[in-house]
């Protein structure tokens, strides 16, 4: 018999690792806040609100109560958007046993402090092992059964190999670090970057434009992270260099989407409606502007990003400055 593990958030990406699990031959109680949501699920044994045409196998419970998910729970999977993740992790911990380890699939900052997320699960969790899975890996993708690699990074490395031997198998492969500062910085970094691609995209400006920015984009990437203290080889595997390409590159990208969107001269609130999903990039770009300001850092595209989001400035005006910046050196 396979372990118990709750997974906590029946969006699409934790509705995905929750199939996935149960292909693995594991129990799965699935929650979600919304009790209406959860009736659905229950009733029509798919997520059709948010991963339409994939079935819940016999072995995945939808539950609306966060004590019943946890109840004798081997493993705890936390799934939610960013900006819910402190308040689940402080319902959480009502109800976990101490020597319970945490792992979650939430790419993004605390929208509120900046902080990383495992710094938000330290102060919130307690002293108990941690990890974060993340990497380029689309939940509709996932939850058919693709191809897909992923990386879990805990400090503690029996805990990472745990994680990673729940979720690896079949065509889905888990590879653990130890580096969760730069899995978690690549995880939320991506995000902002792909809604400056797909605002090129929209404005027409082409492949060269597209590769330019993911580049560019990748240099902030590891300059904050350096930062932080991720480790550069991280921004070069799965969490880095493989998930900020999915993101950049293809329409499944809610981010990249939303860049479309804005480009076509949608507003947000518009652009955010159509997409009818959390975009994380929008509240992380925020986080990520009062990060790099604190840390004396320098994002330009990210920037430009927080500006065309939060200052209503207009994509052409962004996409100009970052044209007209002084020529410099690539390295260096």
């Amino acid at each position: 018999m396979g372990a118990t593990i709750a997974v906590l958030g029946a969006g699409s990406w934790g509705t995905a690792l929750a199939i996935l699990l149960c292909r693995n031959g594991h129990r799965v109680r699935l929650w979600g806040h919304e009790r209406e949501q959860v009736e659905a699920l229950v009733r029509d044994r798919e997520n059709r609100l948010f991963l339409p045409g994939v079935p819940l196998p016999a072995e995945l419970v939808p539950t609306p109560s966060l004590a019943h998910a946890l109840e004798g729970a081997s493993d705890c999977l936390i799934v939610v958007p960013s900006h819910a993740f402190r308040q689940v992790a402080e319902q959480t911990a009502r109800h976990l046993p101490p020597d319970l380890g945490v792992a979650w699939a939430t790419k993004g900052l605390d929208p509120a402090s900046g902080e990383l997320l495992h710094t938000v699960s330290q102060s919130v969790l307690g002293e108990r092992a941690l990890a974060v899975v993340s990497g380029p890996s689309f939940a509709l993708e996932v939850a058919h059964g693709l191809p897909t690699a992923v990386t879990v990074a805990c400090a503690d490395h029996g805990f990472a190999e745990r994680i990673a031997r729940l979720l690896h198998g079949g065509r889905f492969r888990a590879y653990t670090s130890s580096d969760i500062v730069g899995v978690e910085v690549c995880g939320a970094a991506k995000n902002v970057l792909a809604i400056a691609t797909g605002i090129a995209d929209g404005l027409g400006f082409g492949a060269n434009t597209r590769a330019a920015l993911i580049t560019r984009g990748l240099a902030e990437l590891i300059r904050i992270g350096d930062a932080l203290g991720g480790r550069k080889e991280t921004f070069m595997g799965l969490a880095g260099i493989g998930d900020l390409v999915l993101t950049c590159t293809d329409d499944q990208s809610r981010n990249r989407r939303l860049g479309l969107a804005l480009a076509s001269g949608a507003s947000l609130a518009e652009a955010q409606a159509v997409i009818g999903q959390e975009v994380e990039g929008v509240v992380t770009a925020l986080a990520m502007h009062r990060l790099a300001t604190r840390l004396k850092i320098e994002m330009p595209i990210s920037e430009q990003v927080y500006r065309v989001l939060y200052e209503a400035v207009s994509p052409e005006t962004a996409t100009q400055t970052l044209l007209e910046r002084e020529p410099k050196a690539e390295f260096g």
